[in-house]
């Protein structure tokens, strides 16, 4: 099917990148030459354990250079974390959660989420470029052989490409849903997409059109990897779906080589060993698989996390180590060797999945509604959200270093038990229009007392005095 090109101008305009201190001593260290000296020690150097902390939200990608090792994340607190040892540097311009994130080169990362936007990073020159077009998240993304142009997968059931030197992205029409994944060949020639319709597409990028479907699978397909080696091709594909499957699939040929079922699903993250004799998947039970693509046998299956899912996956550059981000605001990174060997993440349950019965109605709708992009603490942390510390009386789009939308800045809104009834009665998307808050309601008006009487409480100093929070 024929590409649709957009003409807007604004793709190829750079602009300073809106980042915390911390990223102007990353440019400094870039500038100098020393960047890639300090972060090169991070998992890549050694089989050791060790934790990535600092994200205000769950860890949604991970993605690794090629060149260097260097460890990028994307999170739902709406950032992208550069990681020099275990310090990170926080790259902030997205007005939603971050889905993915991709190196193009040393300098240039690409990233993607639910503002539907794609920005391109320019690290050295303190700049980025917002990539806009597509009409629906973005969930995920990949970078040609060359490093000229970038694809992503929408649910605007379209996939962008976007050169990465500017000029107007095109768009592949053809799937009937959102669009999960997408993978280029190795020699750049071919894209492969993969959707929530069950079907995974090749697409002549020369001609801009579907080539063929590779494979049509009952359940939506949310992730996948291409590997193997026939003269320096990649020979098969592995996706993972919502039922739990993980199948391999013959590029050429078709043929359905392997499927596996565990009995967990969906399956939500993918990453192969860069040697390619490993594939590692990761379920929304916790559970991580590592499979022998030679044999394709299962040498581990690993209980990763008590609580939620697995939803991003990676290996270090010497395959020693893989990197895993779930439901917590951590990145783990296991020896592969011992993966088993460790305890289980998400040690501490997140509050919006505390058992019911441990919580107060009003504590309850906090955890389930507030909770994932709000903190009650002073600081806030990293949250995509601003903190509620003292919210009653507090005008709307006033707190001090927190990037509101504009729709808030200057709002003459007042938060107050009236205002706060009214945002849950009506949903933020009627009650502040283009505000960054998700679209949700709390319908029952007891639901609703309930949720500011916990806050009336737990956000004054005397609750942090206390110890509550």
């Amino acid at each position: 099917m024929p590409a649709h090109q957009s003409s807007s101008p604004d793709h190829v305009r750079w602009r300073p990148i809106s980042v915390s201190d911390g990223l102007t001593r990353l440019t400094t260290l870039m500038l100098t030459g020393g960047f890639f000296l300090v972060l090169s020690g991070l998992a890549g150097s050694g089989a050791e354990f060790q934790t990535l902390k600092g994200h205000g939200g769950p860890v949604m990608d991970i993605s690794v250079s090629p060149t260097n090792g260097v460890v990028a994340t994307a999170s739902f607190d709406n950032s992208v974390g550069i990681w020099s040892g275990r310090t990170p540097r926080w790259l902030d311009g997205h007005e939603a959660a971050v889905k993915v994130v991709q190196f193009v080169d040393e300098t240039h990362i690409v990233s993607a989420g639910d503002d539907n936007d794609l920005i391109l990073w320019n690290l050295p020159q303190g700049m980025r470029k917002r990539l806009e077009g597509h009409t629906a998240k973005v969930t995920g993304l990949a970078v040609s052989p060359d490093g000229a142009l970038v694809a992503s997968a929408s649910w605007d059931t379209r996939v962008g490409l976007w050169p990465v030197d500017g000029g107007a992205p095109e768009f592949l029409e053809g799937h009937t849903a959102g669009v999960n994944k997408v993978a280029f060949s190795r020699d750049g020639r071919w894209l492969y997409s993969a959707s929530v319709d069950g079907s995974l597409k090749l697409w002549d990028l020369a001609a801009r059109s579907e080539k063929r479907i590779v494979d049509r699978n009952g359940f939506g397909i949310n992730v996948m990897v291409l590997g193997g080696d026939v003269g320096g091709r990649a020979s098969w594909v592995a996706y993972g779906s919502q039922d739990g499957v993980t199948r391999i699939v013959d590029l050429k040929t078709g043929e359905r080589l392997h499927d596996f079922s565990l009995e967990r699903r969906p399956i939500l993250a993918m990453a192969l060993s860069p040697d390619g004799s490993q594939l590692a998947t990761g379920d929304g039970h916790g559970f991580i698989t590592i499979f022998d693509t030679k044999s394709w046998s299962i040498e581990k299956d690993f209980k990763a996390a008590l609580k939620g899912p697995i939803w991003a996956l990676a290996f270090s550059n010497d395959g020693e180590v893989l990197h895993a981000g779930g439901i917590e605001n951590i990145v783990y990174s296991w020896p592969v060797a011992e993966l088993a060997s460790f305890d289980p993440m998400a040690q501490k349950t997140p509050e919006f999945l505390r058992r019911p019965e441990d919580m107060s109605n009003g504590e309850r709708q906090f955890a389930r509604k507030c909770s994932i992009c709000h903190a009650l603490t002073t600081d806030g942390g990293r949250k995509a959200g601003p903190t509620l510390y003292r919210v009653f009386g507090r005008q709307a789009g006033t707190l001090p270093g927190y990037p509101y939308s504009e729709t808030l800045t200057g709002s003459d809104i007042i938060w107050s038990e009236e205002t706060i009834n009214q945002l849950f009665l009506d949903g933020p998307d009627h009650f502040i229009p283009g505000s960054k808050m998700p679209m949700q309601r709390i319908v029952q008006s007891e639901d609703r007392d309930d949720l500011i009487e916990f806050l009336k409480t737990a956000t004054t100093a005397e609750a942090l005095d206390g110890g509550s929070q």
